[in-house]
């Protein structure tokens, strides 16, 4: 497994709005991989690859019609959908003794944000500094200071600078996320950003198979458009934008999902668990996926032996929606990786889950005509 993209992708920051560096690494490492590769007007990057044997020709910005019962020639569109933006915050003030204070940028329990190191990004370079709640520390809090759990708007960053300095440094609008290095366990991958970055790791090994495969079964005869979409965890706002240009017949979001086999969680809240493969998603909150592609993607996972577990989210949602609602609509579905601690800085997959995602993203491919 390749994972040192996967690392350098979850330790590039990017909050919704502001997803250019991961944009730019993802620009380097799909070189070659796509016969189209064009940034829209909200950020995101669509790349297009077309049908592997008599490949048609596209417009500048690979906008094409669907397939008509005239034109038996146009190709079925697939697009993939990942989004590159990580749960962050945004500075919204910086005060009288350079503390800065944040605006969220996605969603985030506040019990997990106590004493984290952030990385504060700026016109003027990087900065590492310290987040924490205002108000008193342990040893001269109250009973009842103890159990507050304190708004996302109580938390401040510390630089550890003169406050002069700070304030030339760091301007409201500036952006904030969490810095936490890549763990590679035995079996596990923890780091921050797994969500979504994951998805953009499965996106790029999955066309990389396909390219690198010399077998008549990775031809594939639809066209691929690979979305790397922005402002996701805000809303689905950069897949909503993408999906209407591109105009797929089929739709996949690719995410993360809900793996809550841990202590204190019951059985029938789990989504998903480590180690049972990659995530085929029947429901969440914000899509039903296509009854019939659901039953496509199993059977592939079958044919192929890749380990696969249908899964419900309760709450929560991903840009396949966005696919599924766009122009006249697409056959839509979610192919997700089980993870561990979501929106935390410890967030946790299972290395063959991933690999059983990469697997069947290549596998079911070409099984689109």
């Amino acid at each position: 497994m390749n994972l040192e993209l996967l690392r350098r992708l979850c330790e590039t920051p990017g909050v919704p709005g502001r997803e250019e560096r991961v944009r730019s690494l993802i620009e380097q490492e799909i070189d070659g991989l796509f016969d189209e590769v064009h940034v829209d007007a909200m950020g995101s990057l669509i790349c297009t690859r077309r049908p592997v044997s008599g490949r048609s020709s596209t417009s500048k910005k690979g906008k094409k019609s669907k397939k008509s019962a005239t034109d038996a020639k146009q190709p079925t569109r697939i697009m993939l959908a990942a989004h590159m933006d990580e749960i962050g915050f945004y500075v919204r003030h910086v005060d009288d003794k350079g503390f800065l204070w944040v605006n969220p940028a996605g969603g985030f329990d506040t019990r997990n944000l106590f004493s984290r190191r952030v990385l504060v990004c700026t016109e003027r370079g990087d900065f590492v500094g310290v987040m924490n709640p205002g108000g008193r520390p342990v040893h001269i809090a109250s009973p009842e200071d103890r159990k507050k759990v304190p708004e996302a708007n109580e938390f401040f960053v510390d630089l550890g600078m003169d406050a002069d300095e700070v304030r030339k440094a760091v301007q409201v609008g500036d952006y904030v996320v969490m810095h936490e290095p890549f763990i590679d366990q035995p079996q596990k991958v923890v780091s921050k950003a797994l969500d979504n970055r994951i998805a953009c790791y499965v996106a790029i090994e999955a066309v990389r198979k396909l390219a690198a495969s010399r077998s008549q079964s990775a031809r594939h005869a639809a066209e691929v458009v690979v979305a790397f979409t922005v402002q996701e965890e805000v809303g689905l706002r950069g897949a909503l934008t993408a999906a209407n240009h591109i105009d797929a017949d089929y739709g996949i979001g690719l995410d993360t999902t809900l793996a809550v086999d841990t202590p204190g969680v019951p059985e029938t809240e789990r989504v998903t668990q480590h180690g049972e493969g990659v995530g085929i998603m029947v429901q969440d909150s914000s899509m039903i996926a296509d009854y019939q592609l659901v039953s496509d993607l199993c059977a592939v996972s079958e044919k192929k032996k890749i380990p696969h577990q249908r899964c419900i989210l309760p709450r929560g949602g991903q840009d396949g929606a966005m696919i599924q609602r766009a122009n006249a609509g697409a056959k839509t579905g979610a192919i997700v990786v089980g993870t561990r601690y979501i929106h935390t800085v410890t967030e946790s997959i299972d290395k063959a889950d991933l690999q059983a995602a990469v697997d069947l993203v290549a596998a079911w491919i070409p099984t689109v005509k």
